[in-house]
């Protein structure tokens, strides 16, 4: 255990808005052992900015980490050549050039079909009706898995990242992401030989192309589903949330002043959706007056990083007019999203631009409260809305 200040947490205040916490920590105590967590956190951006690169030091590979355990050891989960070797390999798939000649098309697609059969009279659940459904048939064609149902694309997906943050150790929530894990393999079974025969440029695809082994086929697809379908999910129904209830800032969006890209930036900042990323201490080390002990756990913590008061002025406020180019959503280091293209073109370029100008009376509908939940993993449960 670090030699870290020990703070105590309340869990479940925590799961529910964790920013009044991080504020606190980044106060009193930027690194800070949280016994409720079993972890270090490191909560200021420039501690965070430096110590992503050091991979000597603080690890990514895991051995005993939960998603080595749950989804088999992916390049998320390996540093250095290791990683490299198998990023190089998925590239091809999620290259900004393939983003553009390629997969644009198809989100398009995916969101003309998904809209059309909204009905315009009623209200809906945008994150069930829209958000849910956009991001899960993106990712079906990005990952190559087209043989599944997004409803499965998205509950395996959950599966997966609640049982990789489930650091209580709860069985029912093991339970459902080893249910989770075996569709997929069972999925990509189904799958392997129709793109042996026909490859093509989704990640399956290029990966049995590249020959890499099949347990890190395996491994990396359970990569991609656990992060591309809450990911998008959660950015395309918050950004709408928060200029839905930010009128003057959806105006300048709608009106070309601000983009789209940066929308969607600074809900990314302000509301990250992904609030942290652990790492495994390699090797004895110091940050100022506080001692890391090898193979101890630290948390990355972006969500507190991009509220930094000493980058981001009112970091509480969300404000597309702001300069967000501090935040690290993405990540900052080798580790930065190698999905970050596909990301920007599901939400930035199609789903966002779409849905309002398909639907330019689209608001709120009173009487039932948004509910945003997680710190880990941190997102809209729902968004009811009148599409007129």
């Amino acid at each position: 255990m670090s030699t870290a200040p020990r703070i105590d947490i309340e869990p479940a205040a925590f799961w529910q808005d964790p920013y009044p916490t991080l504020a606190r920590l980044r106060r009193e105590a930027p690194i800070a052992f949280v016994p409720q967590l079993g972890s270090t956190l490191l909560c200021s951006r420039d501690d965070i900015f430096v110590s992503e690169k050091q991979i000597d030091v603080f690890s990514s590979h895991q051995p005993e980490g939960l998603m080595n355990k749950l989804m088999g050891h992916n390049m998320m989960r390996k540093d250095g050549d290791a990683h490299m070797v198998e990023r190089k390999a998925i590239f091809p798939a999620i290259s900004p050039k393939t983003v553009k000649s390629h997969w644009t098309a198809q989100f398009q697609a995916h969101a003309d079909r998904i809209i059309d059969a909204l009905e315009p009279e009623g209200a809906l659940d945008f994150v069930r009706d829209f958000a849910l459904p956009f991001s899960a048939e993106c990712l079906k064609s990005i990952t190559g898995l087209t043989n599944m149902r997004f409803q499965d694309m998205n509950a395996w997906s959950q599966g997966m990242i609640d049982g990789i943050a489930n650091y209580a150790g709860a069985p029912a929530v093991e339970a459902r992401c080893h249910a989770a894990t075996a569709g997929i393999d069972a999925a990509i079974d189904d799958m392997v030989p129709v793109l042996r025969r026909n490859p093509d440029l989704s990640l399956l695809g290029v990966m049995l192309a590249s020959d890499m082994p099949m347990d890190s086929v395996r491994a990396n697809i359970k990569l991609a589903i656990s992060g591309g379908q809450n990911e998008p999910r959660d950015a395309i129904a918050g950004t709408a949330w928060a200029l839905l209830t930010h009128p003057d800032q959806l105006e300048l969006v709608r009106g070309g002043e601000i983009p789209w890209l940066q929308a969607f930036e600074e809900y990314a900042r302000w509301i990250s959706p992904i609030g942290m990323s652990p790492r495994r201490v390699a090797r004895p080390w110091r940050i100022r007056d506080v001692e890391f002990e090898t193979d101890e756990r630290v948390f990355l913590m972006f969500g507190s990083a991009n509220r930094d008061e000493k980058h981001f002025e009112n970091p509480e406020c969300f404000d597309v007019r702001r300069d967000a180019s501090k935040s690290i959503a993405f990540g900052a280091g080798p580790h930065f999203c190698a999905g970050a293209w596909a990301s920007r073109a599901m939400v930035a370029d199609v789903a966002l631009p779409s849905i309002f100008e398909r639907f330019p009376d689209l608001h709120l509908v009173e009487g039932e409260p948004v509910r945003v939940v997680g710190w880990a993993f941190r997102g809209l449960l729902n968004l009811p809305v009148a599409l007129r």
